[in-house]
């Protein structure tokens, strides 16, 4: 197809995008749904998106280098690589610690793992796929992030690495833990799926582990439909993590690509005959997860705004913060000391002596439109899917349980207005007025 009928292809596209947005209704109290998450797309997203697909670029290149490139600098790490979702970055960045050539620091069957027990499943399903034995902490109310004193007691003979999250984008001890992990001579990776451009003592978050992982789900702070991403600063593991991610394969040549290392015949690796085609030798039992150039394109495009949809989302957490501020029974949250929270969303936690409950706050809410979540699984060792899963719990996991039975979340996310959100505190506070 010639550049011209790109082009041209490209034009109508954008005008059907901006004749839908023109057609878009105004917000409307009652009627109008307000998300918890979702993406925000423009004109050039949708374009971004045509074009690969008018090119055929359907696997991962140019583009997906290119992303990769940029969301490390824009991190602040050193390394990228793209994978096809945030769980799959989980897996691919734990996996990787398992592997021989990290010698007496790999991660092998039986050693635990820090992390803790009111969260997302795939932070913690890689510990389990891996033979590895989770050690579950429980989290402080308001910030709903652990502590470096609950992670220190956690500390065992076999504890080998500490794998947690930004809990809704509110950043942990990050530099507390990191300076932690170095002086016991464990591995962290940082889930910053929630997190990205969250800061910590002035650094974003995402930069402090061996690893850190990201999402690019429609919910989170960019997307590309589906899609992931690990990071990291240290090129040896940054290179483990491409051969895990590419089938396993010992070959650093992109798809395509031909004798890059002008070497492709003379490498004798393992039991096969000298001069074996480099490009089939797996170095690694890994895995294809690779995301495609058409979400890296999505991926570019998004990229570009990151910095106006954090903006939205810090202020949209304010409005909520300030809206809800003194309202009885509601325990709203904290940013945690030191950090500048890039917000996934706004949880709320029922007093214990509130004279209502949670199903009846958010079945109000949704009768008026306005979605909410649960904070993620609550506490994970209460889910038919964790029955008989080895494990070892540090301490009491008392706020993980009051988080599964009284706390949400509302949400934040670039999509809903100042209207939308001064909707949501009269409708909060209207409920909490009925029932005092």
């Amino acid at each position: 197809m010639a550049d011209t009928d790109v082009q041209s292809i490209i034009e109508q596209t954008r005008k059907l995008h901006r004749d839908r947005e023109a057609s878009g209704q105004d917000f409307v109290p009652g009627i109008t749904p307000i998300l918890p998450s979702g993406a925000v797309l423009d004109e050039d997203d949708r374009a971004a998106l045509v074009e690969q697909a008018l090119r055929l670029r359907i696997a991962s290149g140019a583009a997906a280098l290119r992303f990769e490139r940029l969301f490390a600098k824009t991190i602040g790490v050193r390394k990228a690589h793209l994978t096809n979702s945030g769980s799959s970055a989980n897996l691919l960045a734990l996996s990787s610690l398992t592997v021989p050539e990290l010698e007496d620091r790999r991660l092998r069957p039986g050693d635990e793992v820090i992390t803790v027990a009111a969260g997302f499943p795939t932070t913690v399903n890689p510990i389990i796929q891996c033979g590895l034995v989770p050690v579950f902490v429980d989290v402080d109310l308001c910030t709903y992030n652990t502590t470096i004193e609950r992670i220190e007691a956690a500390i065992g003979p076999r504890t080998k690495a500490i794998m947690m999250a930004h809990t809704l984008g509110n950043p942990f001890q990050a530099a507390e833990v990191a300076e932690l992990a170095k002086d016991r001579d464990l591995f962290l990776v940082e889930d910053n799926c929630d997190a990205v451009l969250s800061t910590y003592q002035g650094r974003n978050t995402g930069t402090f582990g061996d690893y850190s992982t990201v999402s690019f789900y429609p919910a989170h702070h960019l997307t590309m439909g589906e899609g992931g991403c690990v990071l990291s600063n240290t090129l040896e593991l940054a290179r483990i993590t491409e051969s895990m991610r590419d089938w396993g394969r010992d070959c650093w040549c992109e798809p395509g690509e031909d004798n890059k290392c002008l070497k492709r015949f003379n490498y004798q690796m393992g039991d096969l005959p000298h001069g074996y085609d480099h490009k089939y030798i797996f170095s690694h039992v890994g895995y294809n997860l690779k995301a495609t150039d058409i979400q890296a394109a999505l991926g570019l495009s998004q990229l570009a705004k990151l910095s106006d949809f954090v903006d939205a989302r810090k202020r949209n957490w304010r409005r909520l913060r300030e809206g809800l501020d003194g309202v009885p029974g509601l325990l709203l949250p904290e940013a945690t000391p030191g950090s500048d929270p890039s917000w996934f969303g706004f949880v709320i936690t029922l007093t214990e002596d509130a004279p209502f409950s949670r199903p009846e706050l958010v079945d109000f809410l949704t009768e008026r439109r306005i979605g909410t979540r649960l904070l993620f699984a609550g506490n994970l060792l209460r889910h038919p899917a964790y029955r008989g899963v080895d494990h070892r719990v540090s301490g009491e996991l008392a706020n993980s349980d009051i988080i599964t039975e009284r706390t949400f979340w509302l949400g934040v996310y670039p999509g809903i207005t100042s209207e939308m959100t001064d909707y949501m505190i009269a409708s909060v506070r209207e409920f909490v007025e009925k029932h005092s």
